[in-house]
């Protein structure tokens, strides 16, 4: 699995819903295979539980790196001479402790 995301992390992480639809499948029929759940309802519908969660989960990480990307751009512009990268790290790293986000 892999992020479109440059080394300097400034863009934010993308991952497509087929590979979202894929991660999850894999992980409730791993999960049921080695006996860690045993589902009380449809595999489909666990499954799709978990797109759901991790979808949200990306879209909140993905406005996590899009306000952090608007806020380092304005703070650049107000002091030139500050690495730009260091800061939007910086950022999403406070914007995630503030909404109680992992990044």
């Amino acid at each position: 699995m892999t992020f479109d995301r440059n080394l300097n992390q400034t863009a934010s992480p993308m991952m497509k819903e087929q590979q979202i639809d894929a991660l999850a499948a894999h992980l409730v029929r791993g999960l049921i295979a080695k006996g860690i759940i045993t589902p009380a309802s449809d595999e489909k519908d666990l499954i799709a539980c978990v797109v759901e969660l991790m979808s949200a989960n990306f879209e909140e990480e993905n406005r996590i790196f899009d306000d952090a990307e608007k806020q380092a751009d304005a703070l650049v512009r107000q002091n030139p001479g500050v690495d730009p990268d260091r800061l939007r790290a910086g950022i999403r790293q406070r914007l995630a402790e503030k909404r109680g986000f992992t990044l």
